[in-house]
């Protein structure tokens, strides 16, 4: 499948992020080792030039990587039209043993990427560049992870081919007894609804005393549950809420409902529920640098913003999952 058109797109995709932050890398060893902004020497005046180039084609990289996530998924959806058994991308995924790692290490990367983002935004807002060390030492963290991301997308699209055999999500998401698969052990569908909506509440009350009374504890206590809600969401969906649009009890797919025929809902659905999840684990996570000279007052309002980006962005989420559970409810649906 690597000469597959959606193939191709992915590996354009991922060998341009990666010549870009490569090219970068050598400016953030240089950084490392000989950065003065006390100095005016021609050395320092030219690396200054050099680490606006290489944020440039950092940030687009990150850009790119955060974009190969969404082709990905689409990519694994197309594929599962050739691929025997398969209906929807979790049989396209499940087709060889690193389709599920590729997604995964690529569902993580929307936030490590995402981050950097935050940290370049954060340290050009400042004359004398105060995170232009930290933001350099993290992109050097971050290509060993992307190296990963790339080799496990190119291991499944090399030993993905359409004899394969496998599992329809009708299989992979049920039980014996014909339910959908409970992801939380002995909990069953309502006990998950009403973990998720508790925690959905809580986000609220945690972010709205925040902005009242800012504490750290409190922030870091918002961000640990924001991880929470982001796993307890995506088994909500999966378990529960799924089979409600495609209005059968039985069908539990966290990827059909991105299919055309459910109106593309999936889509609402997730590129509300990361963002919200980014900004509000984003807001604790530049706390520790708050203090450094300058960055106070211009991290106290990247958190607000972030705070109140992530709650309005949890509410159109909350309203466009729970659409199809409350309207089957209210039409006097079997509880």
């Amino acid at each position: 499948m690597l000469l597959n058109p959606w193939s191709i797109a992915l590996c354009l995709i991922s060998v341009l992020a990666l010549c870009l932050i490569a090219a970068a890398g050598r400016t953030a060893l240089n950084v490392l080792r000989y950065w003065d902004p006390a100095s005016d020497s021609n050395r320092q005046i030219r690396l200054e030039n050099e680490t606006w180039l290489a944020s440039t084609l950092v940030q687009n990289a990150m850009g790119l990587q955060v974009v190969s996530l969404i082709l990905f998924t689409l990519a694994a959806d197309k594929f599962s039209a050739v691929i025997n058994g398969a209906m929807c991308a979790t049989g396209s995924l499940l087709a060889n043993q690193y389709g599920m790692p590729a997604l995964y290490i690529k569902l993580a990367g929307v936030f490590l990427y995402g981050f950097w983002i935050v940290l370049h935004k954060l340290d050009i807002s400042r004359e004398d560049y105060p995170l232009l060390r930290l933001k350099f030492i993290y992109l050097l963290i971050l290509l060993p992870f992307l190296l990963g991301d790339i080799t496990l997308q190119t291991l499944y699209l090399l030993n993905l081919h359409p004899n394969i055999i496998t599992s329809c999500c009708a299989v992979v998401y049920s039980s014996g007894q014909g339910g959908g698969m409970n992801l939380l052990g002995s909990l069953n569908g309502s006990t998950l609804v009403i973990m998720f909506y508790a925690a959905g509440m809580l986000l609220y009350a945690l972010g709205l005393v925040n902005r009242k009374w800012p504490s750290r504890s409190i922030m870091f206590a918002d961000g640990l549950l924001w991880l929470l809600f982001l796993w307890l969401a995506l088994v909500s969906i999966t378990v529960v809420f799924s089979s409600y649009v495609y209005a059968m009890p039985y069908h539990h797919c966290p990827f059909c409902i991105l299919k055309p025929q459910y109106y593309y809902i999936g889509y609402l659905i997730y590129l509300t529920l990361f963002p919200a999840v980014f900004f509000g684990l984003a807001a604790p996570a530049v706390e520790p640098f708050r203090h450094r000279a300058g960055l106070e007052t211009v991290i106290a309002a990247f958190q607000r913003r972030a705070g109140w980006l992530s709650l309005v962005l949890l509410t159109l989420f909350m309203i466009t999952v729970s659409w199809h559970y409350v309207l089957y409810k209210l039409l006097g649906g079997q509880t």
